[in-house]
């Protein structure tokens, strides 16, 4: 592909990107699908020959390109959330509560069944181990059509949530790309050490807990700290909040992230845990919003780009591993074992609607559903490869591949008619 045919297509998929989310909101079609679509089409002309789409031979700038698409996706999540969170404060958590089930419920058993059916099909225990942890997050990078639209500001009166339904799939999908991340570890722990019984407590005790903590405190730090200098430095030219200057979001993500990483935490969840805090700090200042339509946008582009190469890599060879076992398992996934174990999770939380936190039966069952896979799966596919090649196995990202793209069509189709069903075809 020529430099200047790079321009032409680059600039005709950003148009796409322009018009697509209003063109299609009442629609069955979702603008996932259509730029997955153009890139499979691109495919299969002459255009991108040259450009770089083995996944194997071009790990590190997959790893890198997904994992800034996840973090600003994150950013973007953490800061429309309306309803309160803290963590020492007992009385905010239980409107948390279906989220709190889908995470430490519904994922488990997710990951454990895909890496059961990983092993059925095959492949060696830390493969099919890394199977269930690359596909059991929701991302939040995809499933902007069932998520809350963003920050409410300008209001006088207490801000909250009032859709529970994409409330609970918007906190999940920003919490579970960190929780997944023990899992992972755990693949790579079992590719490269043995046996389980070898790193247990290790595991356990710095994967499953410390880097968790310290990801979360390192969040809340750097939120509490921006907050306060955005809203309440003395010093006027240190009050970003008065001038609206929106790019702080950029500045707080990288800087939550960074030093999540720095202090071995999880990177994922200090960009959530920042952009929740600072949410907390003035909470119907118009800044918010302002910061929040800088992260959105800029996940949109990012998101362009990565759907446009998936697309192009499906037509050009990202398939070619695919078998029955790999479909059977993505299917399974989205059509079996994302809906019974997020059924399980909720099935204690059916509430009257007006009730916080709540949900009825017919929400469980969309929140249930609405598992969306994407950009995450396909960062913690090339991260793991990364850190010991044997986990980068051809049939590995066939199918993750195979699976993002069923997920895009089947709830990209769905998500329209279900939401509208259940009364939450309105974002809020």
């Amino acid at each position: 592909m020529t430099a200047d045919l790079v321009y032409v297509v680059a600039g005709g998929s950003l148009l796409l990107a322009i018009v697509l989310p209003a063109l299609l909101s009442r629609w069955a079609v979702s603008a996932p699908m259509v730029l997955v679509g153009v890139g499979m089409l691109l495919g299969l002309t002459p255009l991108p020959d040259g450009l770089p789409l083995d996944p194997q031979e071009n790990r590190a700038a997959i790893e890198h390109v997904t994992e800034l698409v996840v973090i600003v996706a994150l950013m973007g999540v953490g800061l429309a959330l309306d309803r309160p969170l803290a963590v020492r404060d007992p009385r905010t958590w239980g409107g948390w509560a279906p989220t709190w089930r889908l995470l430490g419920i519904a994922m488990p058993l997710t990951i454990g069944a895909i890496a059961l059916l990983g092993w059925w099909a095959g492949l060696p225990v830390a493969a099919a181990v890394l199977l269930g942890a690359v596909l059991a997050p929701t991302d939040p990078v995809l499933a902007s059509d069932v998520q809350v639209a963003g920050p409410q500001t300008g209001l006088e009166e207490e801000v909250d949530e009032h859709d529970e339904l994409r409330f609970t799939l918007t906190s999940e999908a920003g919490l579970n790309d960190g929780l997944a991340f023990p899992f992972v570890y755990l693949a790579i722990l079992l590719a490269t050490e043995g046996t389980l019984h070898a790193f247990g407590l290790e595991w356990f005790g710095l994967y499953v807990v410390l880097k968790v903590v310290v990801g979360v405190a390192v969040g809340i730090g750097v939120g509490r700290l921006l907050s306060l200098v955005a809203f309440r430095s003395r010093s006027a030219s240190l009050r970003v909040a008065e001038r609206g200057e929106s790019l702080l979001a950029l500045a707080a993500l990288l800087a939550a992230y960074g030093v999540g990483e720095v202090a071995h935490g999880y990177g994922f969840l200090s960009v959530v845990a920042c952009a929740m805090t600072f949410r907390s700090a003035e909470r119907s200042h118009d800044y918010h919003a302002a910061m929040h339509e800088v992260a959105e946008r800029l996940e949109r582009l990012l998101t362009l780009f990565v759907l446009l190469v998936l697309g192009i890599a499906l037509t050009r060879g990202l398939l070619d591993a695919l078998d029955w076992r790999g479909v059977a398992i993505g299917l399974a996934l989205l059509l079996v074992v994302r809906p019974v174990s997020g059924f399980v999770a909720l099935a204690a939380f059916a509430r009257r609607t007006h009730q916080t936190g709540g949900l009825d039966r017919g929400q469980q069952a969309a929140a249930a559903f609405f598992g969306v896979r994407g950009v995450g799966s396909i960062y913690y596919l090339a991260y793991a490869s990364g850190e010991d090649p044997s986990l980068g196995l051809d049939w590995l990202w066939s199918t993750v591949g195979f699976t993002i793209v069923a997920s895009v069509l089947l709830h990209g189709v769905l998500a329209v008619p279900v939401l509208k069903r259940v009364g939450s075809l309105d974002r809020g």
